[in-house]
């Protein structure tokens, strides 16, 4: 069977818009300009990417879970992740304090470290960004990665970080100060979060641990996960409003079925592939496209032809 001259071409197009939709500037982009090495290394990333995904690697959380209004609500919050001087706080230099004394010691450096912070302001001076895995990953692994990530994403910035592994999961807390030491303002939107979760992916696994960053839709996911509001606001019977447990909106919709064509057309390029290991991850591929919940006007994945003629283009091993 000859190779398709433009696998990897169509690899980096879908692999691009299911895993960094971000780049994609226009609903059809052109074929990708990259070509000989360049995009064989591109490629090779993609199937990375589609081969961690169908295994269902751990999925780093990355989430702002609020913002000092002044410092009285920053400093709370510095006592709230030290536990109130018991924890370890890390700094932006390496350097670890613990303490009352050191909480206000900080909260003294933050308050007059650039422009004034008063106890309540009407902006917010702070954000707050907690950086999770799940059960059972090595906590000094998590604070590792969340150091690095920290370096390479709050650069410039006053920031803190501190490790809870008393929980279920190890996740480290960062009280970021809003303003940079050059007085531009930190205002994280969804396509920063999109790459900070990226980022602390990439440095757990330099650190040796299996992580990803896909999307909800990439996996076929469409909960609603609570903000950390109403989680409190719940916890103390303030909560009086309900909220849907699954994104049910046209444009949720549209965006899972723009995921399900990506995932059907990195389907039929590989299993179309002269490499056995390529028609392999179109099985799997198959069988993980399967699983996603198919609603309105979906194509169905299980019945499509194309993925009738990967199955039976799959070379089965014999060991297996």
């Amino acid at each position: 069977m000859s190779q398709p001259p433009n696998i990897d071409g169509v690899l980096i197009q879908w692999g691009d818009r299911l895993f960094y939709p971000g780049n994609r500037m226009v609903k059809s982009p052109p074929q990708p300009k990259l070509s000989g090495q360049a995009a064989r290394q591109r490629s090779a990333a993609i199937r990375e990417r589609i081969e961690a995904t169908v295994r269902r690697v751990p999925q780093v959380m990355v989430k702002v879970t609020g913002g000092g209004r002044g410092m009285k609500a920053i400093a709370a919050h510095l006592r709230y992740i030290s536990k109130n001087g018991r924890l370890d706080i890390e700094d932006e230099r390496g350097e670890t304090m613990r303490g009352k004394e050191s909480m206000r010691e900080l909260a003294g450096d933050w308050r007059f470290g650039g422009s004034l912070i008063e106890d309540v302001s009407d902006r917010r001076e702070a954000f707050n960004i907690m950086l999770s895995m799940p059960r059972g990953t090595d906590p000094m692994s998590v604070q590792w990665a969340a150091r690095q990530f920290a370096r390479a994403e709050l650069a410039d910035h006053k920031y803190v970080m501190v490790l809870h592994d008393h929980q279920a999961n190890p996740h480290v807390h960062i009280s970021v100060r809003a303003e940079s030491k050059h007085g531009k303002r930190l205002n994280p939107r969804k396509t920063d979060l999109h790459r900070w979760r990226e980022t602390f992916a990439a440095k757990l696994r330099e650190r040796g641990i299996e992580a990803e960053a896909t999307r909800q839709a990439t996996r076929g996911n469409n909960r609603n996960y609570e903000p950390l509001w109403r989680i409190k606001a719940s916890e103390d019977g303030r909560l009086r409003t309900s909220r849907a447990l699954a994104k049910s909106g046209q444009r949720a919709q549209s965006t899972r079925a723009d995921a399900v064509e990506a995932w059907l057309q990195l389907g039929r390029a590989l299993g179309a592939s002269s490499v056995a290991a390529d028609r392999n991850l179109a099985r799997s591929i198959e069988g993980y496209v399967k699983g996603i919940p198919i609603t309105g006007t979906m194509p169905q994945p299980d019945k499509t032809p194309e993925f009738e003629r990967i199955n039976k283009a799959v070379d089965v091993d014999p060991r297996r």
